[in-house]
C-alpha cells in the first residue's frame, strides 16, 4: 500500500489476537522505520524497547489500567527518549559528514541545548512521536494493527522497565491481528476548524481556513 492509504486506513485497534506471532523480519522492519523517523540536528533521541517476557507484560499491563493491548499484541514497543543525547559525544551523529560541517553543528548543538531544559524535554518528546508514528505506519503496511497507548502510570512503568534517570517514556506502541473491525470515525472535525493559512483569525476578524476534502472513513 501507498503510504498515503497507510495513514488513510490505520487505526487504533483495542483487541488483539493473542494467538498471533509477529515475525522478527518484520519486527526488525518495524524498529528500522522507527529509527529513520527525524530528530532535530540528527541527535537520535529515540529508544525504542520491544517488551517480549511475558511476565513483564503482565506487569505492565497492571499498571496499564489492566488495557489487554499491553499482554495480547503480537509486540509491545515502549517508545522512550534519551532527554540528554544531544551532550552524549554530539560528534559522532555527524561523523561522516565534512569536517567543518561536523565542527559547525557540534557546536550549535551545545548553543542550542545547554542550560535549557525544557527544550531538552521538548525536543525529545517530539522525536520519539515521530518514531512512533513510523513505527505504526510500517506496521500498517506490513498488513499489521497497532495501538499508540499512553494509560498508563509512567513511574511505575519506569520501574519495571529499568528506565535511566535521563531518559523519559513517550508512550507504548502494541502490534498485532485486530479482531475487531474499527468502527466508522466519529466527531471528526471539519474542514474551517483545523486548516488555516497564513495565521489564525484575530479576534472579531473572519476566519480564514483551507478547505481540503479529507474523508472520516473507517
Amino acid at each position: 500500500m501507498t503510504v498515503l492509504e497507510a495513514i488513510e486506513s490505520r487505526r487504533a485497534a483495542k483487541a488483539f489476537d493473542p494467538n498471533h506471532m509477529l515475525p522478527e523480519a518484520h519486527l526488525r522492519e518495524i524498529l528500522r522505520a522507527g529509527a529513520l523517523a527525524p530528530t532535530a540536528f540528527n541527535i537520535q533521541h529515540n529508544r525504542l524497547l520491544v517488551v517480549k517476557n511475558p511476565e513483564i507484560r503482565r506487569k505492565l499491563r497492571a499498571v496499564s489500567w489492566d488495557q489487554p493491548q499491553v499482554t495480547d499484541a503480537s509486540a509491545l514497543i515502549v517508545v522512550c527518549a534519551d532527554v540528554q543525547a544531544w551532550r552524549k559525544n554530539p560528534a559522532r551523529y555527524w561523523r561522516n559528514a565534512p569536517e567543518k560541517v561536523q565542527d559547525t553543528l557540534v557546536d550549535a548543538i551545545k548553543a542550542f541545548y545547554t542550560d535549557r531544559d525544557q527544550a531538552q524535554r521538548d525536543e525529545a518528546l517530539r522525536s520519539s512521536g515521530m518514531a512512533a508514528m513510523n513505527l505504526m505506519l510500517a506496521a500498517k503496511s506490513l498488513g499489521y494493527d497497532s495501538c499508540p497507548m499512553d494509560g498508563f502510570d509512567f513511574e511505575a512503568v519506569a520501574k519495571i522497565i529499568h528506565l535511566p534517570d535521563d531518559h523519559l517514556i513517550s508512550m507504548f506502541v502494541a502490534i498485532g491481528r485486530n479482531t475487531v473491525p474499527p468502527k466508522a470515525r466519529s466527531g471528526f472535525l471539519e474542514d474551517h476548524e483545523r486548516f488555516f493559512e497564513d495565521g489564525f483569525p484575530v479576534s472579531g476578524g473572519s476566519q480564514a481556513s483551507i478547505a481540503i476534502c479529507v474523508s472520516p472513513s473507517v
